[in-house]
């Protein structure tokens, strides 16, 4: 059963990683954008990014954590699982302060519905609305999206590499 903890947990956190990278590739053709262009593709991620993210993310952080609680305190598995749930953390991290803010503006006027509706409503601030010293520049929250997402894109590779190596460690001792 720990084998197929171990496996469940290494593919969910590469699907964190796969949402988190396929932006990261995007980076270099998307900063070339026009503000139209870049505006009327930013909808087109959702829900599926959505889903997998969560899937990814949400289910990988889970996994992890239960995987750590039954690996052998103080073993190199035990470190290397509890770095890819730190990876894990990061991710989280720089989303809600990084990326959530600005995903709330991409989507503002959307008719979102569902999960989506909620789950980009939550935490709602003000990131990207008019402020009468200085008005927002689109380019500062595509930039913040953007590197947003290759450093989460960091983070995930960290906890891949991490939990693969614990399990590459846990299947030399059996």
């Amino acid at each position: 059963m720990f084998n197929v903890l171990q496996i469940l947990t290494a593919i969910l956190i590469a699907v964190a990683m796969a949402m988190a990278l396929a932006h990261t590739l995007e980076f270099p053709g998307k900063m070339r954008l026009t503000k139209e262009v870049y505006f009327a593709m930013q909808p087109i991620y959702y829900p599926g990014f959505t889903i997998g993210g969560g899937i990814g993310e949400f289910g990988g952080l889970i996994a992890t954590i239960i995987l750590l609680f039954f690996t052998p305190f103080r073993s190199a598995e035990f470190w290397l699982t509890l770095v890819a749930l730190l990876g894990l953390v990061g991710m989280q991290a720089v989303y809600w302060f990084l990326t959530h803010p600005v995903n709330q503006f991409w989507l503002e006027g959307e008719n979102l519905s569902g999960f989506s509706a909620g789950f980009f409503s939550f935490a709602a601030n003000r990131q990207g609305q008019q402020n009468e010293t200085r008005p927002v520049d689109w380019t500062d929250l595509r930039n913040q999206w953007e590197y947003s997402h290759v450093a989460r894109a960091g983070f995930a590779l960290v906890s891949l590499v991490a939990i693969i190596i614990a399990i590459s460690v846990s299947s030399q001792k059996t």
